[in-house]
């Protein structure tokens, strides 16, 4: 296994602010999530289908009341569908897809789930196969791309 240094490693806060260019989404809040493995987005209207023999999904991204809400209709390739334990425990089916996303000014490629996450306080959970050997997570801080966006960290 390929040793990773600390020093290469950013230091990220508890939550934090990431665009995601392919679904046309900036600064959206995330909340970083050690204890999750997969990242996931909340959406609505999750339906999979078949087109010219490859698996796609459509869905809509945030809700109307979330300022980057678009209102529009989303057709991707579906990645895979995944077991997921969720934060009370139950175990259900997730549709994932592959895109990318921005953090610290780099972009990354991330697979996330898609989920309804309306009564959670972050659209956005960063899991850690985004984060492993990447950051460090200090959880007494948030925002710090925010800092590294204004050339102060």
């Amino acid at each position: 296994m390929k040793s990773i240094k600390m020093k290469e490693m950013k230091i990220i806060g508890l939550s934090d602010k990431v665009s995601f260019p392919e679904l046309e989404l900036q600064d959206i809040s995330a909340k970083i999530d050690t204890g999750a493995y997969t990242s996931s987005i909340h959406c609505h209207q999750i339906e999979v289908f078949t087109e010219d023999g490859q698996e796609k999904v459509a869905f809509s991204l945030l809700d109307k009341e979330h300022e980057a809400y678009n209102n529009k209709r989303y057709i991707m390739n579906l990645h895979k569908i995944r077991r997921v334990k969720s934060s009370n425990g139950m175990t259900e089916n997730r549709v994932s897809i592959k895109t990318k996303v921005v953090l610290f000014k780099k972009t990354y490629s991330i697979e996330l789930t898609l989920t309804d996450r309306k009564d959670m306080k972050f659209p956005v959970l960063l899991g850690r196969k985004i984060l492993k050997g990447r950051f460090l997570v200090d959880v007494s801080k948030k925002n710090l791309s925010d800092l590294s966006k204004q050339g102060l960290k």
